[in-house]
């Protein structure tokens, strides 16, 4: 059991760390579109897509970033008694605490899979078949979701994202439980 949680580890891990390195330049992207953004409205005419674009390429730089941030262990704690914890209470407090993590991971994937599947165009009450279905075929995609903003994209990209994010952020979690795990049996990683 132990060699499966640690090859479950080290591909979750390695999956992530790419993938938070790479987003983690999505920074320069937002930066370039808040700067033409200025650009545009001080020497041309405005754009209508730059505020929502870059509240899109913010929300993939957060999403996306956060599973390798839980990782690194950058995340924010409460140090106050934590840091003066032995490593096996700590352990055992956050084995306590990412159980907490993964049952709110797991309403936030349903409830991001059943805001794509509407903006896709479904008003059923399986959003999971759903998106089975458009994958094998048997669904087609309905009238599709856009914005309200005078640009008017579509939302069902962003919202991809967003179901990408928070299950490698399941994931994530679910490697630092193994993690915790592990070390409870007095192993180490």
């Amino acid at each position: 059991m132990s060699r499966l949680m640690l090859g479950f580890i080290r591909m979750i891990d390695a999956a992530n760390y790419r993938i938070g390195r790479i987003a983690m330049y999505g920074i320069f992207v937002l930066m370039g579109i808040l700067l033409w953004s200025s650009i545009s409205k001080t020497f041309f005419l405005p754009t209508l897509w730059t505020l929502e674009m870059a509240q899109f390429v913010m929300v993939g730089y957060y999403i996306l970033g956060g599973p390798y941030s839980i990782q690194l262990g950058s995340n924010v704690r409460m140090d106050l008694l934590y840091g003066e914890w032995s490593m096996r209470k700590k352990a055992w407090f956050d084995l306590i605490t990412v159980l907490f993590l993964i049952f709110y991971l797991c309403v936030l994937v349903y409830g991001a899979v059943s805001s794509t599947a509407y903006s896709l165009g479904y008003w059923g009450t399986e959003p999971f078949s759903f998106l089975g279905g458009l994958v094998t075929g048997s669904e087609e995609v309905g009238r599709m979701e856009r914005s309200s903003s005078a640009w008017r994209p579509y939302m069902w990209p962003i919202k991809a994202v967003m179901i990408l994010g928070m299950f490698l952020m399941l994931l994530q979690c679910l490697s630092e439980l193994f993690k915790d795990v592990l070390r409870l049996k007095g192993e180490t990683i």
